[in-house]
């Protein structure tokens, strides 16, 4: 018998039991249909962090203070003084991938106008800062290079502080603020960016010049971290590297002796999201997975079931010349057409789900081209394994005992 009439008579025998068939079958739809939502969920949550990463800066480079022990005593690297303006300039000159550099020196506490006051942070960076963390001016100025030389009193605000201090809508360009007392011009406001990765609001911020912050507000002359751009994202690793070595020629720092300083790339963050995601995302679709194994056992019981059912037809097929093979292949390809046929409304149902999970959740998601190929050929393999051995019993069996079975 060829295949076209083995799987005519195999279609013949799952229209002849449709429900039963269907109950088979879903076993498979739901475990395909959550493995490939999960999938996207995990996938769409991955992608997610990493936009927000590199809507931060993905070629960024952020040089601190490291911890460091001193009389015996382990100071934390937010205490350590060891970062100066002159390192930022000497990276600026020493390190051909980079192409911004901006000390930043902060500061937090209540910035006022009129009976209005609002708890904010305010940075005190140089003018490359913008590039550097991608912000961009909405309406107004940046402050220049001559206004940082002179500690200027001007301020870029963030929409936050504009809408809490001003109300929606209006434009504060040209209004002053006051910030531990001291009065500060607003010049520009900020493009909104909304929250980061860590639910941290970036539009709740202070500009300015980091001399003015220094010298008016926290009275210091170091600075608390290097903000610096590699020229591309595949720098970043030779920027880090440039750095690394022009900071410890600029601190006259010997071959063995500890860096006092530490540096951390974005791309370091993005892999470490990426990794737990992955995690996630594994460990998502290992849990769905195992509906998959349940559909499996379930086409195994019910082809058990069939061969019991259909013992006399079979005895009858054998006895006017049909082959073992023919028996086989017969409830073989009627164990994956069960498989294959709840895979494919499976994955319908999988990718239907998940753009209905994005729609009424928001949650970010991402179908996968590999997880519904994979799901499929799971599926096929599933049809294989699980319906082979009832297969193989029904071609085994002893015609003249067959017929005589009721």
């Amino acid at each position: 018998m060829n295949i076209t009439n083995l799987v005519r008579v195999a279609l013949y025998a799952l229209r002849r039991n449709k429900f039963r068939a269907f109950l088979t079958m879903l076993g498979i739809i739901i475990g395909v249909a959550s493995v490939i939502a999960m999938l996207a969920i995990g996938q769409g949550s991955k992608q997610s962090i990493q936009n927000q990463i590199s809507s931060m800066g993905s070629n960024m480079v952020i040089v601190m203070p490291a911890s460091q022990q001193m009389g015996g005593v382990h100071q934390g690297g937010s205490t350590m003084q060891s970062l100066e303006v002159a390192d930022a300039l000497f990276i600026a000159k020493q390190c051909p991938s980079v192409s911004a550099v901006s000390p930043e020196v902060r500061s937090s506490g209540q910035v006022v106008f009129g009976s209005e006051n609002w708890p904010t942070s305010f940075y005190g960076v140089d003018v490359g800062y913008l590039g550097i963390k991608k912000f961009q001016i909405a309406s107004g100025r940046m402050f220049t290079a001559q206004e940082v030389k002179t500690a200027a009193k001007v301020i870029v605000v963030g929409q936050t502080v504009v809408d809490n201090l001003f109300g929606k809508g209006v434009d504060p360009i040209g209004k002053s603020i006051r910030f531990r007392s001291i009065p500060l011009k607003i010049i520009g406001v900020l493009s909104e960016k909304g929250e980061n990765t860590f639910g941290q609001d970036q539009d709740d911020l202070i500009l300015g010049p980091y001399t003015t912050v220094q010298k008016r507000i926290l009275a210091i002359t170091h600075v608390q971290a290097i903000f610096a751009s590699a020229a591309s994202e595949a720098l970043t690793t030779n920027a880090s590297e440039e750095m690394t070595a022009a900071l410890r020629q600029s601190h006259q720092l010997r071959d063995g002796e500890d860096d006092d300083f530490q540096i951390r790339t974005q791309q370091e963050l993005v892999n470490t999201f990426s990794s737990i995601s992955n995690v996630l995302t594994i460990l998502l679709g290992a849990i769905a997975s195992i509906s998959l194994l349940v559909g499996g056992i379930g086409i195994m019981n019910i082809m058990y079931v069939s061969v019991t059912e259909r013992t006399r037809e079979i005895g009858l097929r054998m006895s006017i010349g049909g082959r073992g093979i023919d028996i086989l292949m017969q409830f073989l390809i009627e164990s994956m057409l069960l498989s294959i046929i709840g895979g494919v409304i499976g994955i319908l149902v999988g990718v239907g789900s998940s753009k209905i999970i994005e729609m009424f959740s928001g949650w970010p998601v991402v179908v996968m081209p590999t997880a519904v190929i994979l799901s499929f050929l799971v599926c096929t393999v599933i049809g294989i394994f699980f319906g082979w051995y009832p297969a193989r019993k029904a071609s085994g069996l002893n015609p003249i005992d067959a017929l005589r079975y009721e």
